[in-house]
């Protein structure tokens, strides 16, 4: 997804390698990780695209 929409790495959050699969708790944490990090300021817009096993898929948009 990240290729396809043309982001570089700074622009993408990745948090696999420190958890593993998480599964349904992923973005979650994601969200909370880049929160209090600073990387999601209020106003911002937010994706999210998951990616799972069979074939199963979901985004959505926000507004941090």
């Amino acid at each position: 997804m990240q290729k396809a929409a043309g982001l570089p790495d700074e622009r993408v959050y990745n948090k696999i390698q420190k958890y593993g699969n998480t599964t349904a708790a992923t973005i979650p944490i994601a969200l909370d990780e880049c929160h209090k990090s600073g990387r999601i300021r209020p106003g911002q817009l937010v994706c999210f695209v998951g990616l799972g096993s069979g074939f199963h898929r979901g985004a959505a948009l926000m507004r941090a």
